[in-house]
């Protein structure tokens, strides 16, 4: 359909085949990041070292669901948006792609009880079409301020030519509010700090913020401009990549981060977290919050394997 056109236009373009096998330098650094990342992160060194792939429209949904006492995750096992409730309103983080609004971000608050007409602000984690695209509707109906960084507010307006791939552009929302590093968004009682990542786009966005587990205050962080498919990054953006997740990593240890949330959790599948939950007894853990070492080793994995991208372009 033409809205699937249009995600896929600004969604991450499929890799190319390997030109050859791997040299023995990229085998020992693909070796070097599954042991840092152990039994924990094994499923992740695998997917961005070995087999990436991009999220996609057949995705298969997941069930709206409440995630921490104020945080909801809505959309598919590819592309999650995330609402988090404040004394405020709604704070939404992404917002699906375009066709989307109508099929499942609607009918998840529906689902949820909760209001969209409350969403106060949507944070972008970086400006693709599957990110952004249901906040032209949102601004429009319920006068959601949004909020990009000024790169990619630049990238959404002035999209680069992308050879022959046509289908219409998705509906852009009016130019409104800015992500900068370290300038905290604010909406009644709840505080996100926002972190420069650049790499997969110029002005991609990592988030850190609070959530209420049982009551408990956990510090969660989202690296919201992962690279899942480093054949469409350009050798300048990868080696700019290579950069931001050490930025990220340093932020999130400062910040004590424990809660592991991606918006594209294709390298740590969120199914079997919410089977989980949907099981859990009073007492046992939330499976999202990993721990502030295992968060670290996340990180850590996704930057080893970032090496691995950039070595492997040096053979081909």
């Amino acid at each position: 359909s033409a809205m699937i056109s249009a995600g896929l236009l600004y969604s991450q373009a499929p890799p190319a085949a390997p030109a050859k096998p791997d040299s023995d330098a990229v085998k020992a650094l693909i070796e070097k990041a599954k042991k840092t990342g152990g039994a924990r992160w094994a499923e992740e060194a695998h997917f961005f070292c070995e087999a990436p792939r991009a999220n996609s429209p057949s995705d298969p949904a997941i069930e709206p669901a409440r995630i921490f006492d104020n945080v909801y995750a809505i959309g598919d096992q590819g592309t999650v948006a995330y609402v988090i409730r404040t004394s405020g309103g709604l704070l939404m983080i992404d917002s699906l792609s375009p066709g989307d609004t109508q099929t499942k971000l609607l009918p998840g608050f529906q689902k949820l009880g909760l209001d969209p007409s409350m969403v106060k602000i949507i944070v972008v984690g970086h400006g693709h079409a599957d990110h952004f695209g249901g906040t032209a509707y949102f601004q429009e109906h319920f006068g959601s301020k949004v909020y990009i960084s000024e790169a990619d507010w630049n990238l959404m307006e002035h999209p680069p030519a992308r050879g022959g791939r046509g289908g219409p552009a998705a509906p852009l929302p009016k130019h409104d509010q800015l992500l900068v590093e370290g300038q905290p968004v604010v909406l009644g009682d709840f505080k996100l700090t926002p972190v420069a990542v650049p790499g997969h786009t110029p002005g991609s966005m990592g988030f850190i913020f609070p959530v209420k587990d049982n009551g408990k205050t956990r510090i969660a962080a989202m690296y919201a401009g992962t690279v899942l498919t480093p054949g469409f990054v350009s050798d300048e953006g990868l080696a700019q990549y290579a950069k931001s997740v050490p930025h990220f990593e340093d932020e999130t240890k400062k910040a004590k981060v424990e809660v592991e949330l991606q918006n594209h959790p294709l390298m740590d599948p969120i199914q079997p977290k919410l089977d989980m939950l949907k099981a859990r007894k009073p007492g046992k853990p939330n499976p999202f919050v990993v721990g502030r070492g295992e968060y670290q080793k996340f990180l850590e994995v996704m930057g080893a394997c970032t090496e691995v991208n950039i070595e492997r372009r040096k053979g081909l």
